[in-house]
C-alpha cells in the first residue's frame, strides 16, 4: 500500500478536523460553496464524490457476474444482508435509540432527520471503498467485483423504493425525483462511465495492463476526493457539530452497534456456509461499511446541507473508515479458520 492508504485514517481524521476549523474560522467561504448547488444537488461535493468513485466504477466488470456460479452461496448471503436485513435492521436500530431511548436528549423534530439520515446510510451498501477493505483482507479480486457488480446492478432499482419505504415509515416525505436524480448522478453515471473507460481500454489492447496504471494514476485523486468531502461535510457542519457534541456521539452509538453486527451476520453466515476466506471477508465487508457518498448526496438533496439528515449520514462517514480498519484487523486475525481459498 502507498501512503495514502497507509495513513488514510490519519488523512481522515486531519480533514475533519480542517474542516471543523476551517468551518468556524471562514463561515463565509462554507456558506458560498454550499450555495454551488443544482438541482438540490451540491455541485461541488458531486465533483468530489466523482473523484472517488470513478476510479472503483472502471474496475467493475459486468461481464464477470457470469463466474457467479463459482460461489452461489457467497453472493446469496451478500444480497440477502445487504437488502433484506441491513436497511430494516438500521431502521429499527435508529428509531430505538434516537426516538426512544435517547428520546430525551433530542428534540422530536431534530430525531426525525437524524432517524432519516441513518436509514439512508443502511440503504446504502458499500461500492467503491470494499475494494479497499477487500485488498487489504486479501479478498480475492475478480470475486469481489462479482459481488460489487451485483450489488450496484440491485442498487440501481432497490435503492429508491426501499429507501422510500423506510423512510416513509418515519412520517417523512421522500420527494422521488430527487431520490432517483440521486441514484442516477451517483451510481448509474459512474458506472456506464467506467464501462465505456474499460471498452476504450479493451480497444487499446492489454486492458488490465492499461486500467492498472490508470487507477494507480488516479487513485491519490481518489483520496483526495475523499478527503475532501469530508472537508467540506464538517465545514458546512461545524457549528452544528460544536453545539452538539452530545447528539454527535449518540448518533454514533446506533451506527457502531449497526456495523459490528451487520458484520458479524455476513461473516458467521460465510463460515457456517463454509466459504473461503477470500470471499468471506469483503462480502460481510460490504454490508458493514456504507456507500456514504450516496447516502450523503441524497441526505444533502432530500433535507439540505444543514440538516439533521445531513448530520447524521457525516457521523457515517466519521466512525466509517476507523470501525472499518478494526473489522479489517479481526478479519485478518481469523483467517485460519475458514477453508481453503479460491485459486
Amino acid at each position: 500500500m502507498g501512503v495514502f492508504e497507509r495513513f488514510l485514517s490519519a488523512w481522515v481524521g486531519l480533514g475533519m478536523l480542517a474542516g471543523i476549523v476551517g468551518g468556524v474560522l471562514f463561515p463565509e467561504l462554507f456558506t458560498m460553496l454550499g450555495d454551488l448547488q443544482y438541482a438540490q444537488i451540491n455541485m461541488v461535493i458531486a465533483v468530489l464524490i466523482w473523484l472517488m468513485i470513478y476510479p472503483m466504477m472502471m474496475q467493475v466488470d459486468f461481464a464477470s457476474i457470469k463466474q457467479f456460479h463459482r460461489r452461489p452461496k457467497g453472493l446469496v448471503v451478500t444480497i440477502v444482508v445487504n437488502w433484506f436485513i441491513k436497511p430494516f435492521s438500521m431502521a429499527l436500530l435508529a428509531i430505538l435509540f434516537i426516538r426512544y431511548l435517547f428520546g430525551g436528549w433530542i428534540s422530536p423534530s431534530l430525531g426525525e432527520e437524524y432517524i432519516a439520515g441513518m436509514i439512508l446510510l443502511g440503504v446504502a451498501p458499500c461500492t467503491a471503498m470494499v475494494f479497499v477493505w477487500s485488498q487489504l483482507t486479501r479478498g480475492d479480486a475478480n470475486y469481489t467485483v462479482v459481488q460489487v457488480a451485483i450489488n450496484d446492478l440491485i442498487m440501481v432499482v432497490a435503492f429508491a423504493p426501499i429507501a422510500a419505504l423506510l423512510l416513509g415509515v418515519t412520517d417523512i416525505t421522500v420527494p422521488w425525483d430527487t431520490l432517483l436524480l440521486s441514484v442516477t448522478l451517483f451510481v448509474v453515471i459512474p458506472l456506464i462511465a467506467g464501462a465505456i473507460t474499460r471498452h476504450y481500454l479493451h480497444r487499446k489492447g492489454s486492458k488490465q495492463d492499461k486500467l492498472d496504471k490508470l487507477a494507480a494514476t488516479l487513485k491519490p485523486f481518489s483520496i483526495l476526493g475523499l478527503v475532501g468531502t469530508v472537508i467540506l461535510l464538517f465545514g458546512f457542519q461545524a457549528q452544528t457539530i460544536i453545539d452538539n457534541p452530545l447528539d454527535i456521539l449518540l448518533i454514533a452509538i446506533p451506527l457502531l452497534i449497526q456495523t459490528y453486527l451487520i458484520f458479524a451476520v455476513a461473516y458467521i453466515w460465510m463460515k457456517k456456509w463454509k466459504q473461503p476466506h477470500n470471499v468471506a471477508a469483503p462480502g460481510a465487508m460490504i454490508g458493514a461499511s456504507n456507500f456514504f457518498e450516496l447516502a450523503v448526496a441524497v441526505a444533502i438533496s432530500l433535507f439540505g446541507i444543514h440538516s439533521g439528515a445531513a448530520l447524521a449520514t457525516v457521523v457515517g462517514v466519521l466512525v466509517e473508515v476507523p470501525v472499518m480498519l478494526s473489522l479489517v484487523a479481526y478479519a485478518n486475525k481469523t483467517r485460519h479458520q475458514f477453508g481453503p481459498e479460491i485459486a
